[in-house]
């Protein structure tokens, strides 16, 4: 784990414990996601319900994230990380139980179906709780010159949990518990991230951040498909702020952006497991590590976009935008056009590689777009976009899939080549940016 600043920071113990919830929460998630599509084929869940828990389990962070971001300043941040904690703890764990029943036969597949719903559905009110208290500690607790690099360090969990969820998730799945097995082991883990909350994080007063601007942001569900787009750093810092509609002129083109660009990214990366596992003959559990390994690749993608490739070429964001654009749509086409595992493995990890240069760019562009005081107001409207691509995306990309299997995919293709020429033929999405209240 990286280290975080010790200059004016909090204690390494509790930064270690902050950045273990939310690895623990988005590796968790992702590594449910590898393992969903062959227990759905095991059990004879159809495909398109298991789009449908993940659009429920989206539609509800999505309302929730913000609500528990205003709760942490009522609250007190330990308590809503433990909230957040807990509620994935319990999810995940009757999770595994609802499974394990369905795969030995002891419940039939439509009772497996709206149990499992229903326990992912804590998940989604919960889970998002942990984020933006998380966030609101380490702004609370650090200084201006350290703050943006501490948040910076601990945003990386989501994407770190992203590779390391799909990565372990095969090798729990062994024994009678089979597929189950990942489950179990995550719910286990929320027990140990628990005590550790309880124990290492001290109790804080509310009352103490009402004079702080800095305050915990939300962010989108993470997914192997994409991990979660959260809000700017520059949001988590500048507090609440302005709310701001998101057909607000300055930043709707974005919006649109990144509306239709996570779409199309849901829409064919929910399918994916579905796609490898027909690829490979239909055995959903010898395909098991095949999937890890593609949404390893994607989730790795997407970090060397993020961690490698934008600091170091340091482009505007029409231009991550446009160039992460063409890049997805190469990919996305690869996927329905390759001949093979390997071809299908790099084909996804360039379209992941694509979204990851093109949504920060979105994110970016609409931060740049608005004054300081407004940080707040734009990372409430990115969440909600952000989440609001997951609600139908992954159940049209699985309903296209049952038709044709890669038709999402052909389609996806096309769909980018036209947001492509939407960000060339808008004039903000051309320009450089700067945010509007800074001297040039």
């Amino acid at each position: 784990m990286p280290a975080a600043p010790t200059r004016n920071a909090i204690p390494s113990r509790e930064f270690a414990v902050l950045f273990a919830a939310l690895l623990l929460v988005a590796a968790g998630n992702t590594a449910m996601q590898t393992v969903l599509p062959g227990i759905a084929r095991v059990i004879g869940i159809p495909d398109l319900a298991v789009a449908l828990i993940f659009s429920l389990s989206a539609l509800l962070w999505t309302f929730s994230a913000p609500y528990w971001a205003r709760q942490s300043d009522i609250r007190g941040r330990r308590k809503l990380i433990m909230v957040g904690v807990i509620g994935f703890g319990v999810s995940m764990l009757g999770c595994a139980i609802i499974i394990h029943a369905g795969l030995i036969g002891l419940i039939a597949p439509l009772v497996t179906f709206g149990l499992f719903a229903g326990m992912r559905a804590l998940f989604g009110i919960f889970g998002s709780a942990s984020n933006p208290a998380s966030q609101a500690y380490v702004a609370g607790r650090t200084s201006e010159a350290d703050r943006t690099s501490a948040l910076s360090i601990l945003a990386s969990a989501f994407g770190l949990g992203t590779i390391i969820g799909p990565a372990i998730a095969p090798l729990f799945v062994f024994g009678t518990l089979g597929l189950a097995g990942p489950m179990f082991a995550f719910a286990a883990m929320a027990i140990v991230v628990l005590v550790a909350v309880a124990r290492v994080l001290p109790d804080d007063d509310p009352t103490q951040f009402i004079a702080n601007p800095a305050a915990g942001t939300p962010s989108s569900e993470p997914l192997v498909s994409g991990g979660a787009s959260g809000a700017s750093l520059a949001a988590a810092t500048a507090g609440r702020g302005t709310r701001l509609a998101w057909r607000d002129a300055r930043i709707l083109p974005f919006m649109v952006f990144g509306f239709a660009s996570g779409s199309v990214q849901a829409a064919t990366g929910q399918a994916m497991g579905f796609l490898i596992i027909d690829r490979l003959g239909g055995n959903a559990l010898e395909a098991q590590g095949n999937i890890a390994i593609a949404f390893m690749a994607g989730a790795g993608a997407t970090l060397l976009a993020q961690w490698g490739i934008i600091p170091r070429l340091q482009l505007q964001p029409p231009a991550l935008m446009r160039w992460g654009t063409i890049i997805a749509a190469i990919g996305t086409a690869g996927i329905a056009m390759a001949p093979s595992f390997h071809a299908l493995v790099v084909a996804f990890a360039f379209a992941t590689l694509g979204y990851g240069l093109a949504r920060p760019g979105f994110t970016a562009g609409a931060s740049l777009a608005v004054g300081r005081a407004e940080q707040g107001g734009a990372a409430g409207v990115i969440t909600a976009v952000n989440g609001a691509c997951y609600i139908a995306g992954p159940a049209i990309g699985i309903g296209l899939y049952t038709f044709i299997p890669e038709l999402p995919y052909w389609l996806g293709a096309v769909a980018l080549l036209l947001l492509l020429g939407y960000t060339l033929a808008t004039p903000i999405l051309r320009q450089s940016l700067q945010r509007p209240d800074e001297p040039s």
